[in-house]
């Protein structure tokens, strides 16, 4: 990320005399008005030689007016900086809600700080660590569950957990439903049920082309037709442009389609003898998908209800008396309570920062300045700790620059058995001696469905043709590499024509943070937001290319395994060449 504007960074001043200093630390509330005046009669009554404030530079810039900080393009390809905006909205959300409902700007205290020290003639000292650096270590310490957590949290900002239990049931019941009735019901022997006991070709016929025509429309919607947003306003509000082009499309694809099974009429590879053959599968899938969405939706509505009932209620705030949040006994409770939330997260989001900040107020100590520090006061008892006891501060290289990833997790090994398995099975082919032609077909299948699958979803994200075509083309690689994903390099060429920086984050908390803004209007202004489309282009896009690889294995290889047998002769060869290799390593050895 850049730096954040050009604005002057305060410096402490010339070095004191006459021995050691002294460090008073000031425990606040960042959304307290008591705190803030207690932050100026603090300064005001000592006069000290340094205001230290729990800031770093790029957060002082900005305080004072400076740019925000921009991402850069190429920090996207180190995979983690659209996910670590996730974990910094999430924080700034938080501070945010407790701000409104206290009707104070969040950071006022530090504000109030810098301005007493001005008044005071005192210096300033920034004494807290880089904020990128911070979100980055503490992005990389949670856990996969700790991470849903967070984005959960966001969600429930945007609506309530019955309306995303709703939603999420109904869209992955749908989704996964289609998906077993199409492809997998045959597998199971239920066919025939998921096809409701229809046989006739001519109804099989015209429900082949109301799928394709409604697949095939909404694809065309999606990605082909021109921007309706003023249809969507002379609609009055009731339907976006982007749905209407979705529905055009639809429409399109669905009577187009009709049409050549009504007239007996072939157009190109769209026939009444092809739509027979598709019948199958868009009856199968049609029918898995009501009864998924029927299934997801009765489960989505259970799940809401229970976390409805032990998420807290927000007018609970009401009672909190916000000046409790610098009694010791409150503060210990609260970090306590984000412990058992994030081991690890609390340790570089709170105890390294401890101790980064006891390291600098330390050293201005034993330059002789006095200095009054003005933290959150869930720092203060762990920065006087350490002030007692200077010799038990970790060495200031463990708290600086960026942590690694952890070496193993649940979604690198997963991805890792990917590339086994993809490898393994084209290095079995090649050794059961299959032809050359259905390697080729293999692979091009395999490039050409991963492409579509990440490139589609992309688009639906909201990504430019460009942006979506690289993050399609690349989706076959990652698929099979775990250390890259096609999100990335979407996200790269998006970056290129879409800023986005921190101040996107208070646009995204004034839209979360109104209540009484409908669903679907808070989620089409968010999409604005260049920060928030930014992070779905990437999320979708890996998703995508995720569901493809996931899709490939049940749905393209048994269809391509026809041209050798079906199934279980892809199965033999698999075999046939598993027996060729240990031959060949047998022959080798001995």
């Amino acid at each position: 990320m850049s730096d954040a504007g050009d604005a002057d960074v305060p410096e402490p001043p010339d070095a004191a005399g006459g021995g050691q200093g002294s460090v008073d630390v000031l425990g606040t509330a960042h959304v307290s008005q008591a705190s803030v005046d207690e932050v100026h009669e603090t300064v005001d009554e000592r006069k000290p030689d340094v205001v230290a404030v729990e800031l770093d530079e790029n957060r002082y810039r900005q305080m004072q007016g400076g740019a925000p900080d921009d991402i850069e393009a190429t920090d996207l390809l180190s995979g983690n900086t659209v996910f670590q905006f996730l974990a910094y909205w999430m924080l700034s959300y938080v501070q945010s809600r407790l701000g409104s409902r206290f009707d104070i700007e969040p950071g006022a205290d530090m504000r109030a700080a810098i301005e007493a020290a001005e008044r005071n003639g005192s210096g300033v000292a920034l004494v807290d660590r880089d904020i990128q650096i911070t979100i980055q270590r503490f992005w990389t310490r949670l856990s996969i569950a700790e991470k849903l957590k967070m984005v959960g949290g966001l969600a429930l900002g945007v609506t309530d957990p019955r309306t995303i239990g709703l939603t999420f049931g109904a869209v992955f019941g749908a989704f996964l439903g289609l998906v077993f009735g199409a492809f997998l019901a045959p597998l199971f022997g239920l066919d025939g049920l998921f096809a409701l006991g229809v046989t006739d070709a001519a109804t099989l016929q015209y429900v082949g082309a109301a799928g394709t025509g409604l697949a095939g429309g909404l694809a065309l919607g999606l990605l082909f037709l021109p921007s309706l947003e003023s249809a969507g306003r002379y609609a009055g509000g009731l339907v976006s442009g982007f749905s209407l082009r979705l529905l055009a499309g639809a429409a399109i694809g669905l009577v187009g389609c009709l049409a050549l099974v009504a007239a007996d009429v072939a157009l190109g590879p769209l026939s009444p003898n092809g739509f027979e053959s598709w019948g199958g599968y868009a009856l199968r899938g049609g029918v898995g998908a009501v009864a998924g969405l029927g299934v997801g939706v009765s489960l989505g509505a259970i799940v809401g209800f229970v976390l409805d009932g032990l998420a807290e209620d927000t007018d609970d705030l009401e009672e909190i008396d916000i000046e409790e949040m610098t009694d010791g006994d409150v503060v210990a409770a609260m970090m306590e309570e984000f412990r058992r939330f994030s081991p690890r997260g609390a340790e570089a989001l709170i105890d390294e920062r401890d101790a980064y900040i006891a390291h600098k107020l330390h050293g201005l100590r034993e330059q002789g300045y006095h200095v009054v520090a003005v933290v959150g006061a869930g720092h203060k008892a762990g920065i006087e700790r350490y002030l007692s006891n200077p010799a038990e501060l970790p060495p200031m290289e463990s708290l600086t620059g960026t942590a690694s990833e952890r070496r193993f997790s649940p979604l690198k090994i997963v991805g890792y058995l990917v590339t086994v398995a993809f490898v393994g099975f084209f290095f079995l082919l090649v050794m059961a001696g299959v032809q050359n032609a259905f390697l080729l077909r293999l692979f091009l299948a395999w490039f050409a469905f991963n492409g579509i699958f990440a490139f589609a979803l992309a688009r639906l994200a909201g990504a430019r043709w460009i942006s979506a075509g690289v993050g399609g083309a690349v989706a076959w690689l990652t698929s099979i590499n775990p250390l890259l994903a096609p999100g990335w390099f979407a996200g790269y060429v998006e970056l290129r024509y879409r800023p986005v920086n921190v101040r996107d984050v208070g646009r995204l908390n004034e839209i979360i943070g109104d209540a009484d803004r409908p669903m679907g209007e808070a989620l089409e202004e968010m999409f604005d937001v260049p920060l928030f489309r930014l992070i779905m282009i990437v999320a979708l896009t890996n998703i995508g290319s995720m569901v493809a690889t996931f899709l490939f294995f049940i749905v393209v290889i048994p269809w391509l395994g026809q041209d050798i047998g079906g199934v279980d002769a892809l199965m033999n060869e698999l075999f046939r060449g598993a027996r060729n290799s240990l031959e060949l390593i047998r022959g080798v050895v001995t």
